[in-house]
C-alpha cells in the first residue's frame, strides 16, 4: 500500500473515531479501587460547578482500567484511567498499537499501602519480613501469625486483600514481597503470594474488605491509606518496620510502604467528549489536589509544590509520554 493511501486510511479512521466518540457526552473514566474515591469527589464537584455533565467512574483495579483505556478510540472506550501504580511499558506499548498514540500522565498525589484490622482486635506491629515469610507461596507457609515470630498473636493467619488485577496488589508485591524476602531467607526470584487460604482475595472493592474486617477482627486487611483515614472509627492501622501509617508519615517518605497515585487521559478524546481537559484541569486544581485542596481531606497525600506545578502544566498543555519513561 502506498504512502498516501496509508496515510488515507489513517485520516479516515481517525475521522470514524472522533464521530463515534462525539455520540457521548459524558466522560467515561475507568481504573483503580484506591484512586476512585478521589476521581469521585472531582466528579462530583465538577458535575456540580459546571455545565458538564458528571462524569461516569467505575472501579475496575488498575490492570482492568488500562486494558479498557488501551483497547482503542472512540465512544466504546473510556477517555480517562486512574492507576494506583505507573502505566506499565507493555500496557503503553498496547495503548500505541491500537491507536491509543497521545496518552498524558498525572501523578495526583501519595498513598501508602497499609495493613490493617478491626478496632478491638490485636494490635500488630510488624516488619515486610515478617509479611514476606507469612504470605509467600516460597515460604514455610505457617498457619498462625506466632509461628512467624513469637511476638505476634497466637492467631490464624488471615489476610483480606485485592486481586492480581489491582494497582494495590502490584505495589504490595513489590513494596512489601520483592523488598522483604531477602531478609526472610526466601527466594526472591519468582515470589508469589500463596493460595491456600491465608490470603484471600477479595475483589477490586475496598469498603467490602473493611466490613469484612468489621466481621472479623483478627483478620488483616491490604488497602490504600484513604480507606484507613475514612475509616479511622472502625479500623487500626499496623505498624510497618516500626513506623505508624500516617498522613505525616507518608508525607515525609518514613512510611516504606508508599506508591505515587495516577490518572491518563485519552487526548484524541478532548474536544470531541466535552469537558474532559476541564475536569482534568479541575482534578490537578489547588482547590483539588493542592495542599490544601478537597483530595487532602478524603486522604490524599499531596504533592511537593515545584512536582505539582510541573505536573499541573503538563495537563492543561496535554504534554504526551514519550515511551522514555521506563528507560
Amino acid at each position: 500500500m502506498s504512502f498516501a493511501k496509508t496515510a488515507a486510511s489513517a485520516a479516515l479512521m481517525t475521522a470514524l473515531a472522533a464521530t463515534a466518540a462525539q455520540a457521548r457526552d459524558q466522560i467515561r473514566i475507568v481504573g483503580s479501587s484506591t484512586v476512585f474515591p478521589f476521581s469521585t469527589a472531582v466528579a462530583e464537584q465538577f458535575g456540580r460547578s459546571t455545565d458538564f455533565q458528571t462524569p461516569v467512574v467505575e472501579s475496575t483495579g488498575s490492570g482492568g482500567g488500562m486494558k479498557l483505556f488501551c483497547a482503542g478510540v472512540g465512544t466504546d472506550h473510556p477517555d480517562i484511567t486512574n492507576a494506583s501504580r505507573r502505566m506499565k511499558e507493555t500496557e503503553f506499548q498496547l495503548c500505541q498499537e491500537n491507536g491509543v498514540t497521545e496518552v498524558t500522565e498525572a501523578v495526583i498525589g501519595y498513598d501508602g499501602i497499609v495493613v490493617a484490622n478491626a478496632k478491638g482486635g490485636p494490635e500488630f506491629s510488624i516488619s515486610r519480613e515478617q509479611l514476606v515469610t507469612a504470605l509467600a507461596e516460597q515460604g514455610p507457609k505457617p498457619s498462625t501469625w506466632d509461628e512467624v515470630d513469637p511476638s505476634l498473636p497466637a492467631i490464624k493467619i488471615e489476610v483480606l486483600g485485592p486481586p492480581p488485577s489491582s494497582g494495590t496488589r502490584d505495589a504490595f508485591e513489590e513494596l512489601v514481597m520483592h523488598e522483604g524476602c531477602e531478609g526472610a531467607g526466601i527466594e526472591c526470584e519468582g515470589i508469589t503470594i500463596r493460595e491456600d487460604g491465608a490470603y484471600i482475595e477479595a475483589g477490586e472493592n475496598d469498603n467490602l474488605i473493611v466490613s469484612k474486617l468489621e466481621a472479623n477482627p483478627n483478620a488483616l486487611g491490604v488497602f490504600g491509606f484513604s480507606f484507613l483515614d475514612q475509616n479511622a472509627d472502625k479500623l487500626q492501622g499496623s505498624v510497618v518496620d516500626g513506623v505508624e501509617p500516617t498522613f505525616e508519615n507518608i508525607a515525609a517518605g518514613d512510611y516504606p510502604v508508599s506508591r505515587s497515585l495516577y490518572f491518563y487521559i485519552k487526548k484524541a478524546h478532548v474536544g470531541v467528549v466535552p469537558g474532559i481537559q476541564e475536569f482534568a484541569n479541575e482534578f490537578m486544581s489547588e482547590g483539588a489536589a493542592g495542599e490544601e485542596g478537597y483530595l487532602v481531606d478524603k486522604g490524599l497525600i499531596p504533592l511537593p509544590e515545584d512536582m505539582f506545578s510541573t505536573i499541573s502544566g503538563n495537563v492543561t498543555s496535554l504534554t504526551p509520554m514519550t515511551g522514555s519513561e521506563w528507560k
